[in-house]
């Protein structure tokens, strides 16, 4: 799935784009599914991701690897721009209904439950039994989480398998090194540590060298639900079929977000911080994240100055997190060329490809995120990416996902920036985001 962002939709687009080229399989063919079947190892195939021209380069890097074993097996990738998952799945099975043609279609996380409702997608059950040792080598080298998260969020509307998960983000933090080091803060060992321990060293982090502990903003993945998730709260229960943003937990959540602000240790929202130029300077202890800071942990050359931890606990330790999926689409008339490119993604081979060069994600394969082509050039702990699907919450996507982001974020800004109480801000939102439910 992996931000940072503006907006969770386009971000999550961006993210799971580059999520593409990341797991992947071996070599075989296809068969099952229904209608046009095709070639194994030939053919045309299609599939579209909500995005624009910018995803192209990571798609065009994945195909020229898959093309090095199946140079008869030509892939076009169509970028549809959308504002949000509702209107990308509508246009896309309007599409299906006009009769374009569409093999493959790259899902996140906000989209999966949408598509798989749309009774658009092939059941791969027949195509798993066919290749069932390669799919159980993969099942295998996935968190149970994963594998879990796929059967209950993303299946057909009769429990079928229309999805394979694919990489993933979670959240944790990158801590600067020598700004620690400075305050005479030490580096929790394990990487777990709780609330108060957090706000104390931001304290002593202030003090000995002027440095903000952590930024403060209102991304739904990036701040919202890491600090709900580490009490024991999050915006919708655990069906999404009811919103749960006003709890004792949930407000507990903001009010300590507010008082990081309160408190000096963040920055006030609004004004023109830039994260990593001042973790660069020294100006800033930690940058918050999934995979992606990496990017620029690597661009400011401070690698071996950072270290991940996990996100501070206050009841136990969370995370949000969203991943990538792919499918068949049942019109498809190659249904086997696609299978084999699924199956390629599948494969240990093409995620350590793509880690190997700088992927911003988290591998699928745990024994992939194990090795040195995820952890080599990366900071040290960095495999506590992958160990949070341990204890992850997938990111909750309702039908109305857009729209309940944008009242989420809405409230989660106000508490932040001081502009109004948690509880009766809460309690407003959670009241909008009822009505979205009902809908």
């Amino acid at each position: 799935m992996h931000k940072r962002m503006k907006g969770l939709a386009k971000a999550a687009a961006v993210i799971a784009a580059a999520a593409l080229l990341m797991t992947g399989c071996t070599a075989g063919g296809g068969g099952g599914g229904g209608g046009a079947e095709g070639s194994p190892d030939s053919g045309d195939l299609s599939f579209v991701y909500m995005g624009d021209a910018d995803q192209q380069k990571a798609f065009n890097a994945l195909f020229a690897e898959f093309n090095k074993e199946y140079p008869d097996i030509k892939l076009k990738a169509v970028g549809i721009p959308s504002g949000n998952w509702a209107t990308f799945s509508t246009t896309v099975a309007t599409r299906l209904a006009g009769g374009q043609k569409i093999d493959i279609i790259q899902v996140a996380t906000e989209g999966q439950r949408l598509f798989a409702s749309k009774g658009i997608l092939t059941d791969l059950a027949p195509y798993i039994e066919q290749d069932q040792e390669v799919v159980d080598d993969y099942w295998a080298d996935l968190s149970p989480n994963l594998v879990k998260f796929n059967e209950e969020y993303a299946s057909g509307p009769d429990g079928e398998t229309v999805f394979i998960p694919g990489g993933f983000n979670t959240m944790a933090m990158y801590l600067n090194k020598s700004v620690f080091e400075k305050a005479g803060v030490p580096i929790p060992e394990d990487g777990n540590w709780t609330w108060d321990e957090f706000v104390a060293a931001g304290k002593q982090i202030k003090e000995k060298t002027g440095a903000y502990l952590t930024g403060a903003g209102s991304g739904y993945f990036v701040d919202v639900m890491p600090w709900l998730t580490t009490n024991s709260a999050s915006t919708f229960n655990q069906d999404w079929s009811e919103p749960t943003y006003n709890t004792p937990e949930a407000v507990e959540s903001a009010e300590f977000a507010r008082s990081l602000v309160e408190m000096g240790l963040a920055p006030k929202p609004g004004g023109q911080f830039d994260g990593n130029t001042a973790f660069k300077q020294g100006k800033l202890a930690t940058l918050n994240g999934g995979r992606w800071p990496v990017l620029g942990v690597r661009d400011m050359d401070m690698v071996d100055q950072t270290v991940v931890v996990n996100w501070p606990t206050n009841t136990q330790n969370g995370s949000p997190v969203g991943w990538d999926a792919w499918n068949i689409t049942k019109n498809s008339e190659n249904k086997q060329a696609a299978w084999t490119f699924i199956k390629f993604l599948m494969s240990k081979e093409a995620g350590e490809y793509f880690a190997s060069i700088g992927g911003t994600i988290v591998p699928a394969r745990e024994s992939v995120a194990n090795s040195e082509a995820f952890t080599g050039n990366a900071p040290e702990g960095t495999v506590r990416l992958s160990e949070a699907m341990g204890w992850a919450t997938p990111i909750p996507s309702i039908d109305q996902g857009a729209e309940a982001q944008k009242v989420i974020e809405e409230a989660w800004g106000t508490i932040v920036a001081g502009q109004g109480e948690a509880q009766p801000t809460l309690d407003a939102a959670q009241d909008k985001l009822e009505s979205l439910v009902s809908e």
